[in-house]
């Protein structure tokens, strides 16, 4: 009896796995305010008239409003997010920071809490977030060539419940080919992270 109710709470668990994957979220119609909330690699450093936030909404049909600015961290970030969201009301924000936290060394646990005092003031104001992964950079694994996405952001993802763009950025960077510099793409590698945005966003909903 006891492994008949251990087998059937298993499948009550793998039955709920498949639908939490299968839920979509709310769409972001074409024409509404969509504002992506990041570094230099939001402005298009390396690519001018090339970023990926003018790129997606040439796909999506949203209204992007590029809000990134070269040398910015997430814990500048905190204290210009507000200003932006009662300045623009958008649906969705796109939030792409720590960069340049990560290469000033500072602790990644306190990225992390800036990152996720951004997240709650743009849940406060009703809108979506979406957060795309950011690489850990280093000079060793810029040396190397082989950056990969810092941990922080899945935990984020998970705890404050908002959907994740991983891996887009790492790729693009693990490739010279799509870079401008060590850790800016070019314009082929913000059309990668345009196409690598939009597929995200198209499988979780926004994009209908």
């Amino acid at each position: 009896m006891q492994r008949r109710n251990l087998l059937a709470g298993l499948a009550c668990l793998v039955l709920l796995g498949a639908c939490s994957k299968a839920v979509k979220l709310p769409a972001i119609e074409p024409g509404q305010v969509v504002l992506a909330f990041g570094d230099s690699v939001t402005f298009g450093t390396g690519a001018p008239g090339e970023d990926w936030p003018s790129l997606l909404a040439a796909q999506t049909g949203w209204q992007v409003v590029n809000a990134g600015i070269p040398g910015d961290t997430a814990q500048a970030g905190k204290a210009r997010i507000q200003s932006l969201l009662d300045e623009h009301l958008p649906v969705l924000v796109i939030v792409e920071l720590g960069g340049n936290d990560f290469l000033r060394k500072r602790p990644a646990n306190d990225v992390k809490d800036d990152i996720r005092t951004v997240i709650k003031l743009i849940k406060q104001s009703g809108a979506q977030v979406a957060l795309v992964a950011v690489p850990e950079l280093s000079l060793m694994s810029i040396v190397a060539g082989k950056p990969s996405d810092s941990p922080i952001y899945k935990e984020l993802a998970s705890d404050e419940g908002v959907p994740i763009v991983n891996d887009v950025f790492s790729d693009v960077l693990s490739q010279s080919e799509l870079c401008a510099d060590k850790i800016h793409p070019n314009a082929k590698g913000y059309r990668q992270m345009a196409d690598g945005l939009f597929t995200r966003f198209s499988e979780i909903g926004f994009v209908r």
